[in-house]
C-alpha cells in the first residue's frame, strides 16, 4: 500500500503487508468488482491511481515480493544470518474503507514462502515455513502505515521446519503484532525487523526470528486488470 496522497499528506513509509487495503460508498459497500466501477471516491483505499475509484468491501487484495527483492528472517535486526526466501505472497479481505483520512481494514487470509534456504550453522535447509492462526486483522491507516494483530483464531504464529545436520528441527514462533510502511511510488508494504520470538522448540532453534520483506505491487485481483492500490 501507499503513503497517503496529496493533499491529504504522504506520511512515514514502512520499509513491510497485507496482504497489506477498504470501505466504498453505501452505494458501491459489497461490490465484487461485477458491477460498474465505483466513481471517483476520497477513500482510504483507491484502485486505478490516487483520486480513482473506491476500493469496495469485500474485494480481494494480493502481492507477492517486489521484483528484485527477497525475504529475511534473521536470528538477529539487521543480521545476516537466518534464512531467506525468493517467493512469498499474501492475500487479504478489505473489511472496511471509510473516507479519508482514515484506517481501512482487512482480513489477512494467506501468507505463504517459498524457496527458503538457511545459513544457519547446523542447518541443511529449509523444509517448511507455514502461517499458522489465520486469518490476521490488518489496519491500513491514511499516515501511511500498516499494522498486523491477530485474529480470533489466536496469536500471529509461523511454523519453521529446518533441516538439520541431526534432522528435521521444528520451531514454533509467536509475534505479538506487526508493522510496515505503505508507498504509493510502488504501491508497496514494507516490513523491517518484525520480531517474532520463539514459542517452542528444541535448543537448535534460534530464540529470536526478525521479518523483512517488501511487497509489491499491491492489486485488486476483484477489479478488470487487477489494477494496484492506493493508500490516500
Amino acid at each position: 500500500m501507499r503513503a497517503r496522497r496529496t493533499p491529504l499528506s504522504l506520511a512515514a513509509a514502512l520499509a513491510t503487508a497485507a496482504g497489506l487495503l477498504l470501505a466504498a460508498p453505501a452505494s458501491a459497500a459489497g461490490s465484487s468488482g461485477a458491477g460498474p466501477a465505483a466513481a471517483q471516491a476520497d477513500t482510504v483505499l483507491t484502485y486505478g491511481g490516487a483520486a480513482g475509484s473506491a476500493v469496495a468491501v469485500g474485494d480481494v487484495l494480493t502481492s507477492s515480493l517486489k521484483s528484485g527483492t527477497t525475504v529475511a528472517i534473521r536470528t538477529t535486526s539487521g543480521g545476516t544470518t537466518g534464512i531467506t526466501c525468493t517467493a512469498s505472497q499474501f492475500t487479504a479481505a478489505v473489511t472496511a474503507n471509510p473516507t479519508a483520512p482514515g484506517t481501512a481494514t482487512e482480513s489477512v487470509t494467506a501468507h505463504t514462502f517459498g524457496g527458503c534456504t538457511s545459513n544457519i550453522v547446523g542447518t541443511t535447509g529449509v523444509q517448511s515455513i507455514t502461517v499458522n492462526n489465520l486469518p490476521f486483522v490488518a489496519s491500513v491507516a491514511s499516515a501511511g502505515t500498516l499494522t498486523v494483530a491477530a485474529g480470533s483464531a489466536g496469536t500471529i504464529r509461523t511454523t519453521v521446519v529446518i533441516n538439520t545436520i541431526l534432522g528435521a528441527t521444528t520451531c514454533v514462533y509467536n509475534s505479538a503484532g506487526l508493522s510496515a510502511t505503505t508507498s504509493n511510488t510502488d504501491n508497496s508494504i514494507t516490513f523491517a525487523n518484525q520480531l517474532f520470538s520463539l514459542s517452542s522448540g528444541p535448543i537448535t532453534c534460534p530464540s529470536a526470528s526478525y521479518f523483512s520483506a517488501t511487497y509489491g505491487p499491491v492489486t485488486d485481483v476483484s477489479q478488470a486488470g487487477s489494477p494496484s492500490v492506493f493508500v490516500n
